[in-house]
């Protein structure tokens, strides 16, 4: 559920103090978000403590606890978002358990409904998110190459090349990289 950091770099070491600041405000012991989550409460204290980098799908469970998305987690610890968000600084993150990458595009902001992302599953790979992050979250998905099988809610839904599926989550949803090569797809969230 987590793997080993190989370095504690700065943005690792913000998201620790970020997790844990958000279970303290709401005065949450580290068993009820293990309840809350579904992530053991050593992992927790692991990942709180910046030992251990969580994988997309811890952080989406844990976002799902807090009632929020994984790109509006990450968005805290990178402050501002500026009207022109140039390539150079739009923030990527990689799942250190699978190589999943997924890069804020147009990153959430207090001043706009939606967020965009640009996303690339490794050929063969998959992510399990057992919780929606928050209720209805309005999904729009793009796949721009590869092949994609998406399960939302114990649907399997077969993506190629240039399909767009919509749909707002209630349930869990599982990604997985059907093809021989990566998944590239653009994700907007709203």
């Amino acid at each position: 559920m987590e793997t080993e950091a190989p370095s504690r770099d700065a943005a690792d070491l913000r998201l620790a103090e970020r997790l844990r600041e958000l279970r303290r405000a709401r005065r949450w012991s580290l068993d009820e978000l293990s309840t809350l989550s579904g992530v053991s409460r050593a992992s927790l204290s692991r990942i709180e403590n910046g030992e251990v980098s969580p994988t997309a799908s811890v952080l989406g469970r844990l976002a799902g606890a807090h009632g929020s998305t994984v790109s509006r987690l990450l968005a805290d610890i990178e402050g501002e978002a500026p009207a022109l968000v140039g390539r150079a600084d739009q923030p990527e993150w990689v799942d250190p358990a699978n190589g999943f990458r997924r890069r804020s595009v147009s990153p959430p902001s207090l001043d706009f409904d939606c967020e965009v992302l640009a996303c690339e599953l490794p050929a063969g790979a998959s992510i399990d998110y057992p919780l929606p992050p928050r209720l209805g979250l309005e999904h729009h998905l793009y796949l721009e190459e590869g092949a994609l099988e998406l399960t939302i809610e114990g649907t399997v839904r077969r993506l190629s090349a240039g399909d767009c599926l919509r749909y707002k989550l209630m349930g869990p949803s599982r990604f997985r990289a059907a093809g021989r090569r990566p998944a590239r797809y653009i994700l907007v969230l709203r």
